[in-house]
């Protein structure tokens, strides 16, 4: 199969739509949203399925074949349709990243989709509907904000610098935790794909995360990359392409950064002094 750029640009298209939709449906309901816990540490809303659905529709309207790995399944699964024959495009799809804000009518949350072809990314959309912006890249491309172009910048760690951290280290908390948080203005917004979406377009030197799933990072792959910053593993390894067909929901430890702050983010995590191999992080 074939990828050009008006196929690329079609299908970017179409999850913008599809962002948008689940964006403005969940907006509507922020202040009525009831949440129930899917399992521990993580919660659900009937807003989540109801989004996912609606993106899930109206991508299959226009890619009826293609594959599907979205977060919300039967009995706190993740769901998994599987591409028809001769077909190799999966679409990655997290209605409301950010859901423990949303269940809490916090309205910092996005909707990421992204397209992959033999396992990359290669078109993303980021859709922050409380202040109406759409991050988007397909790859090869430029990383836009609202159409606009974006780059993730050269700054380096310092005071002034914005790394942002995930909260889900547990009980033991890595050395190196403390020395980004001393060195940097530590944020968490509690959405993966806007902290990605930050790094894209400069706001932020780098995102630290645990246990973000295909669908919390895809699209943010790609409009970190093509924003010009790097996406890796937290030794530096890349993490894509990945074998969908056998993912079943593991969680990739991830770092986003510019390109100055990467090679600095790696040292400082895989230091001696700031790593407690002996304490794993959760799964």
């Amino acid at each position: 199969m074939n990828m050009d750029q008006n196929d690329l640009s079609e299908m970017l298209e179409t999850a913008v739509v599809a962002a948008r939709s689940a964006g403005q449906r969940a907006m509507e309901e922020i202040d009525f949203v009831k949440a129930s816990v899917k399992k521990p540490g993580e919660l659900v809303t009937q807003t989540d399925i109801r989004c996912q659905q609606l993106i899930v529709d109206t991508i299959k309207r226009k890619y009826p074949d293609h594959g599907f790995i979205a977060e919300e399944g039967e009995q706190g699964k993740m769901l998994k349709y599987r591409p028809r024959a001769g077909e190799s495009i999966w679409w990655a799809v997290d209605p409301i990243d950010g859901t423990n804000n949303f269940a809490h009518q916090i309205p910092i949350f996005a909707v990421s989709i992204a397209a992959l072809y033999n396992g990359e990314p290669i078109a993303g959309a980021i859709f922050e509907p409380a202040t109406d912006s759409m991050y988007t890249a397909v790859k090869g491309g430029e990383a836009q904000l609202n159409g606009r172009h974006i780059t993730a910048g050269e700054e380096q760690i310092n005071e002034f610098a914005s790394v942002a951290l995930d909260s889900h280290f547990g009980d033991n908390m890595p050395g190196w935790v403390c020395e980004i948080m001393r060195r940097t203005r530590f944020r968490n917004f509690g959405t993966t794909a806007l902290h990605f979406g930050y790094v894209a377009k400069g706001s932020l030197a780098a995102a630290i995360v645990c246990t973000p799933k295909l669908w919390d990072i895809a699209a943010g792959a790609v409009v970190v990359e093509s924003g010009g910053g790097i996406i890796t593993d937290w030794q530096g390894n890349k993490i894509f392409p990945i074998d969908l067909d056998g993912y079943e929901g593991q969680a990739f430890r991830t770092l986003a950064a510019n390109g100055k702050v990467h090679p600095q983010i790696v040292d400082i995590i895989n230091s001696k002094e700031s790593r407690f191999a002996e304490h794993p992080l959760p799964e």
